[in-house]
């Protein structure tokens, strides 16, 4: 099921752009939380594995392409290039709270006495109304959005992507896929981790999400400074020692709350200023289509990782995983650290 949805997710962000020249970039974000909704109510009336969830899968991909992909791209229409981080940080809070939320309220209701299926039902309310709030939304954006949407194509093509890989923006989206590997394989399997090391790993989760929420807020104003680069490279650099630190916290609960932490500075505060830049060094006349990329290269890393991660935990242990994390973080840090040092990423 996670396959179907992952690659009905990578055909709706590449082929995004051509809905939205069609449809607008708003009413393709209400269409997208319908079916997300209808996605999550699917699943909440299936018994079992078959057509109602092969059919949640689906529109889970869907939705979740079109929405993530979108979001950043209309937000672009709204702000200056100046407020871009801001943002662009803004939206990342929204988000981080509704993934780090939602598996707290479906504890909550189990705890409760109720199904795991009533958070699928609420999630879908609330998906809906999302959706609403979309749909209302479209001529009031209209009327104060920078440019029009006619005047920013969307339309990805083959020929639109080698020229942005030809473009500065090549680094961030490389950057981006990097960091969604590394998220992924400790966010995927950190129940792996935490059960090895008997531990619990929804204190991770929280003081993850805690983590995220509080720094993205409180640096919501800040714009990356002189050099944004440099201040990426810092932050993935807090990335990589929290990653190695989770090969020697054994079963030390302080120690995991720290990693936590740091990876939630690190990774958290960093994505938002990553979607900054690409959108600053993308060619005006192709921002649409590179943030949609941009959002691609994170898909691969999300979806595609754990499939080298799984098969590193079986063959290899938890180590070896964490031990390809730390060297990718550390990879992704000292990228930015060059481009930093460059002299091409100062504003």
């Amino acid at each position: 099921m996670l396959f179907i949805t992952a690659f009905s997710t990578l055909i709706t962000v590449y082929f995004a752009g051509h809905l939205t020249d069609r449809f607008g970039r708003l009413g393709m974000l209400g269409v997208g939380c319908v079916a997300i909704s209808v996605a999550l109510a699917s699943y909440a009336i299936a018994d079992g594995i078959g057509g109602w969830v092969i059919q949640a899968s689906v529109l889970l991909g869907f939705g979740w392409g079109l929405t993530y992909a979108l979001a950043p791209i209309a937000l672009t229409t709204l702000i200056s290039e100046e407020q871009r981080v801001r943002g662009f940080a803004i939206l990342a809070i929204a988000v981080m709270a509704g993934f780090g939320l939602s598996p707290v309220l479906a504890s909550i209701l189990m705890n409760t006495g109720f199904s795991l299926n009533a958070a699928f039902y609420i999630n879908s309310g609330l998906s809906a109304l999302s959706a609403v709030s979309f749909f209302t939304l479209i001529k009031p954006v209209h009327r104060h959005a920078q440019q029009s949407e006619s005047q920013i194509p969307s339309r990805l093509s083959f020929g639109s992507v080698l020229c942005i890989l030809n473009s500065p923006a090549r680094l961030p989206i490389i950057m981006v896929c990097i960091g969604a590997s590394v998220f992924a394989g400790l966010n995927n399997f950190q129940t792996v981790f935490a059960d090895e090391r008997e531990l619990n790993y929804a204190d991770y989760f929280l003081v993850y999400t805690i983590t995220v929420v509080i720094f993205r807020l409180v640096l919501a104003r800040f714009k990356g400074g002189r050099n944004p680069y440099l201040t990426i490279a810092f932050l993935q650099y807090i990335m990589f020692g929290s990653v190695a630190l989770f090969l020697v916290i054994g079963n030390n609960v302080p120690l995991y709350w720290l990693a936590a932490f740091l990876f939630g500075i690190g990774y958290g505060v960093s994505y938002p200023m990553l979607v900054a830049m690409v959108a600053r060094d993308a060619d005006n006349d192709l921002l649409a289509q590179t943030l949609q990329f941009f959002a691609l290269s994170y898909f691969v890393g999300i979806f595609g990782f754990p499939l080298i991660a799984g098969w590193l935990i079986v063959e290899m242990g938890t180590s070896a995983l964490l031990i390809l994390a730390a060297l990718l973080a550390g990879a992704e840090a000292t990228m930015a650290l060059i481009r930093a040092l460059s002299g091409k990423s100062s504003v």
